[in-house]
């Protein structure tokens, strides 16, 4: 897709070493295939105001940054909350069409369904052009 994946978190390489190979190599053939950064200290963590001071820890976000290294989207989750990647997919599809065509893309919007073209004549007219049962 033309993304770069990373993972980040405090804990050290040898901990993501034995994770990769004791866990997510059980879960996903050949484990997971991006780099696992380490953050020991938090600096990444503080920058995008997920470390959590308290525990030393980086709490679970993700970041969508555009190639101008402009955060376009994030999501911030408790531990205890699964994260979604099929709508991981489904924004940065989104993001890429829109950088690439200039169009927006409405609420709920999966790919190949109706955009819309910003503009002056689109203002209070959304409704004409658009109904939430054709985004999905």
């Amino acid at each position: 897709m033309g993304a770069e994946v990373l993972s980040v978190s405090t804990d050290s390489r040898f901990t993501h070493k034995i994770w990769q190979e004791q866990e997510l190599s059980k879960m996903i053939d050949g484990g997971v295939p991006y780099p696992m950064l380490s953050d020991a200290g938090g600096r990444i963590g503080r920058v995008y105001g997920v470390y959590e001071e308290m525990a030393g820890v980086n709490i679970r976000g993700r970041f969508i940054i555009d190639p101008d290294g402009v955060i376009q989207a994030m999501e911030i989750l408790t531990p205890s909350v699964g994260r979604n990647v099929a709508e991981l997919i489904r924004q940065l599809k989104a993001f890429q069409l829109v950088r690439a065509e200039g169009v927006a893309t409405p609420s709920g919007w999966q790919p190949g369904k109706v955009t819309l073209k910003p503009g002056i004549d689109l203002v209070g007219n959304v409704w004409k052009a658009w109904k939430p049962e054709m985004a999905y």
